[in-house]
């Protein structure tokens, strides 16, 4: 047993995600979640620019005692995971392997979607890690970069016509070319699941990034004989690099309670 935190960081709130699931799958973990809500969205910013932030969210949450980092993030993951791995000395896990798996194993026809922020679908890596366990795979990817903004500011309902206008536009091409399976290939994409599913139809199979890097951890742990008693009530602290205010009142969202006594601002440039 390992009583250490685990480390979950993401560009914003769509980690909470993440979160969510692992407090379902590893109740007995501590944990710990930085959201960038002050530089987010990290998707359309440069390799160099990105590589950069994560590495300060690296910093951040390496200032605790960790057994493990999740980035709950797909453009960091696309884009900064190699990086990461090699200057830190715990394991460090991303969210394309564990979506690329499990989108492998839900295809019947071998043909996927892939949606995400510019910078991940620049990036091919969703597309690499698919064909590398399906090379007959046929891989529709749409970068999405409205869809983060709209998730960050609340508008996640059916009933929102703009969510839905956007979801629609995006998504044309990707159900035009039949996929029966689509990576939501950014943990913020899970809040808009039932406009997404709505729009692209129950045959669809939906990936959920957060889900599966949750799964993951969850392995991980197990493998290194690290879990905490899942019978223990994990602490989690939440840290944001801006307003801890509105962190707190959209993370409700994410995870479903209040979470306004736990969140603290942290100035992330110093790190």
């Amino acid at each position: 047993m390992d009583t250490r935190p685990i480390g979950v960081f993401d560009s914003g709130m769509g980690g909470l995600t993440c979160v969510r699931q692992m407090i379902r799958l590893l109740p007995g973990e501590d944990i710990v979640y930085f959201g960038d809500t002050g530089r987010v969205p990290y998707g359309g910013r440069s390799v160099e620019t990105i590589v950069r932030y994560a590495r300060q969210d690296v910093s951040f949450l390496r200032s605790f005692d960790l057994k493990a980092i999740v980035i709950a993030c797909g453009t960091v993951s696309t884009t900064a995971l190699d990086v990461l791995k090699g200057e830190n000395d715990l394991p460090i896990l991303g969210v394309v392997q564990p979506a690329a798996k499990a989108a492998v194993k839900a295809s019947k026809s071998g043909n996927i979607g892939v949606i995400g922020t510019k910078a991940t679908i620049r990036s091919g890596a969703y597309e690499a890690a698919i064909r590398a366990l399906l090379p007959e795979a046929t891989l529709t990817a749409k970068a999405c970069p409205l869809l983060v903004p709209l998730v960050e500011d609340g508008r996640v309902h059916r009933s929102d016509l703009v969510t839905e206008r956007v979801v629609e536009e995006y998504l044309a091409p990707v159900k035009a070319a039949g996929v029966d399976t689509l990576v939501l290939g950014c943990t913020h994409y899970p809040l808009l699941m039932d406009v997404i599913s709505d729009y692209m139809g129950a045959g669809v199979t939906l990936i959920d990034t957060g889900e599966e890097a949750a799964r993951a951890a969850a392995a991980l742990l197990t493998n290194e004989d690290q879990l905490n008693d899942p019978a223990r009530n994990g602490l989690r602290r939440y840290y944001a690099s801006d307003s801890a205010e509105d962190f707190a009142a959209t993370a409700k969202l994410f995870l479903g309670k209040d979470i306004s006594d736990r969140v603290e601002r942290v100035a992330i440039e110093n790190y």
